[in-house]
């Protein structure tokens, strides 16, 4: 029960419902009691006038009033029992909106290690599963447990009053019950563990062959897809075979004992009355009591089957909110600048509409929160220093090697070497989502270590060979790069960006949906919407990283002309395959096996016969095989 206990915990902002719903079901249990009294009082009173004790006239006035009294109670017990499940559904919906953020939050500020061992499907799986998991027995178990326990205390203490070998065989009935139903709790959580799994991969692999699914065709892939989905489920299949073979045998067990101990309590019932120790008046009441029991035992097998779901879906979850996060991740809020401690609440306003932006033709909010400060780089100290770096992806294994370099304010650097040469690396070190394993690197002078994360990143302005773009709105994605942006600011960075043309040729110009990824755009109008996002970020550093490799020779002049605008006065670190888009930096610096090889301006490193040369050599003699082995993407 202690995954359980810390979901508890972990939402005590919802105590209020809690409470709510722990009254309402006190009130339904006492109104629910109220029925079996009302019951045997009646038959009594109908006993008593056939047998000439009761005046009819009285009998008649007295039973019309009793059933007045059972529509009340009836009514009650329905009103009461409505306002709990209505707390119940609005604090599973709290407490669902509340795991999901946080699960966003971690996601975000958890380590780039970690999301190079994960697939995106089986994150997305094991949110859903989990979350559905804990919020169904949450909501099942605030509207069931407590009227529950509270119906069978008192239905023990008003058998005790009649004749205590009652209350007996009922307080043995539950304990014996919950402990033949866990028996059965080790061996179905191992179970569902490893049906969770399968379902996690199977998951993680159909949003990859989904998101790749122009590659799945292409290689005629389909069947081979579609076995190995089918494999994964057909091995949850067999496990769900064993589970509920083994959980439907304990079934018959139990059931079987209850049946044997409610025997009991109907005989002895019905003994007692036939001598004439009970009235047909008690027997009525008693027999209500025992089958309002009744039902609260039955239902115990299914309240553990879904505390059982709960545990299992709670680690998995709880598995990656103890990931350790990002040492210098930033702090982050929500909307309305609140943080998302782990002892926050989510408000309506927060989760009922946290990205009006979203909506088509929509203005981007500004951010009630500030925005983090750009670095000041001096012009007299090097804007990007790495000195003596090295680093490794995996323990023993580094990919770059005592690398050391300078990048001057304003300069314009380029990085050039065979693929897996360290390339795209230093980017990502760059934007400090890895750490060196020894050396440092520096920003203006500071060491990354000693600049927040978010001011560094908002430093660094990043056009990729993939222009990431997002489903929405062309003015969404171009505003990505600053948020609060005005309208004209969009529309001046893609002028800029040279973008603007092929936009307002749009039914719907800058509020056309662009799908996800961008993929009712061309490569090239992808890139160029890149391109302005980051003219519109106006960061003082600027990466390219491979900006034009995947264009033809039309759109890679576009997207050039946009990039020549965006580096104009800016500090620039460009990875390029195609030597025409490096031919103006002011260095090359080149990488071999990790390993600086040569830095020096165009026309020296032309002559000098390193690897530069060679790609001149190959570019001139049009070698497009040996050229293959330069295509550079770090």
């Amino acid at each position: 029960m202690a995954p359980l206990v810390r979901i508890v915990r972990f939402t005590r902002a919802l105590t209020p419902f809690y409470l709510a719903i722990v009254a309402c079901s006190i009130l339904t249990a006492v109104a629910e009691l109220a029925a079996p009294f009302l019951l045997g009082r009646a038959t009594d009173t109908i006993a008593g006038s056939l047998a000439g004790r009761v005046p009819a006239d009285d009998a008649v006035r007295t039973v019309i009033l009793l059933a007045v009294g059972l529509l009340v109670v009836e009514v009650a017990s329905s009103l009461f029992s409505n306002v709990g499940g209505w707390f119940g559904d609005v604090m599973s919906n709290r407490m669902r909106a509340m795991l999901s953020v946080r699960y966003f939050e971690k996601l975000l500020v958890l380590p780039q290690r970690w999301f190079d061992t994960e697939l995106t499907g089986t994150i997305v799986a094991r949110l859903n599963r989990s979350i559905t998991e804990v919020t169904n027995f949450a909501k099942m178990f605030s509207n069931m447990f407590a009227t529950t326990l509270i119906t069978t205390v008192a239905v023990i203490a008003i058998s005790a009053w009649y004749w205590w070998p009652l209350a007996v065989l009922l307080i043995i009935v539950f304990p014996l019950y919950v402990w033949l139903t866990s028996l059965t709790s080790t061996v179905w959580q191992r179970l569902e563990g490893e049906k969770n799994e399968h379902v996690d991969i199977a998951s993680g692999r159909f949003a990859e062959v989904i998101g790749q699914i122009r590659v799945v065709k292409s290689f005629a892939h389909e069947r081979g897809e579609l076995r190995s989905f089918a494999h994964r489920f057909g091995l949850t299949d067999r496990l769900t075979r064993t589970q509920s073979t083994h959980w439907h045998k304990m079934d018959v067990l139990r059931r079987t004992v209850l049946n044997l101990v409610f025997f009991g309590l109907y005989a002895i019932i019905f003994a007692r009355t036939a001598q004439g120790a009970f009235t047909l008046g008690e027997m009525v009441l008693l027999l209500q009591l025992i089958a309002m029991v009744r039902q609260p035992v039955q239902s115990m097998s299914y309240i553990i089957d879904t505390a059982q779901r709960a545990i299992a879906g709670s680690r998995d979850y709880f598995s990656v909110m103890g990931t350790p996060a990002d040492d210098r991740a930033p702090q982050l809020s929500l909307a309305s600048g609140g943080s998302v401690a782990a002892d926050s609440t989510v408000t309506d306003s927060t989760v009922a509409d946290p990205a009006p932006s979203a909506r088509p033709g929509a203005s981007t909010p500004a951010s009630s929160a500030p925005a983090p400060a750009v670095l000041d780089i001096p012009q007299n100290t090097p804007a990007i220093t790495f000195d003596r770096v090295h680093f490794a992806y995996e323990t023993g294994e580094d990919v770059l090697h005592d690398v050391t370099l300078d990048v001057k304010p304003g300069e314009r650097v380029a990085l050039v070497g065979e693929s897996g040469g360290g390339k795209s690396t230093i980017v990502n070190l760059l934007l400090g989502l890895y750490v060196p394993r020894e050396g440092c690197v520096r920003v203006g002078g500071r060491d990354l270590a000693d600049i927040p994360v978010e001011t560094l990143r908002r430093s660094i302005g990043v056009v990729f060979q993939d222009a990431s773009l997002f489903s929405g709105t062309i003015r969404e994605n171009i505003a990505y790069g600053r948020p609060g942006a005005t309208d004209e600011e969009v529309r001046a960075a893609a002028r800029r960006a040279n973008a603007d043309r092929f936009i307002e040729r749009f039914t719907d110009g800058y509020d056309t949906i662009i799908g996800e990824r961008g993929l009712k755009l061309s490569g090239g109008q992808r890139q160029r919407i890149a391109v302005a996002r980051a003219i519109l970020k106006d960061a003082p550093i600027l990466v390219l990283d491979e900006a034009t490799s995947a264009l033809d020779t039309k759109a890679e002049r576009q997207v050039q002309a946009g990039l020549e605008e965006l580096m104009a006065g800016r500090t620039s670190l460009i990875i390029a395959h195609r030597l025409s888009t490096i031919a103006g930096v002011d260095r090359i610096v080149t990488l071999r096996d990790g390993r600086v090889d040569e830095i020096g301006t165009p026309a020296e490193l032309s002559r000098s016969g390193g690897i530069y040369a060679e790609l001149l050599a190959l570019q001139s003699a049009g070698s497009a095989k040996q050229l293959a082995k330069f295509d550079i993407h770090g």
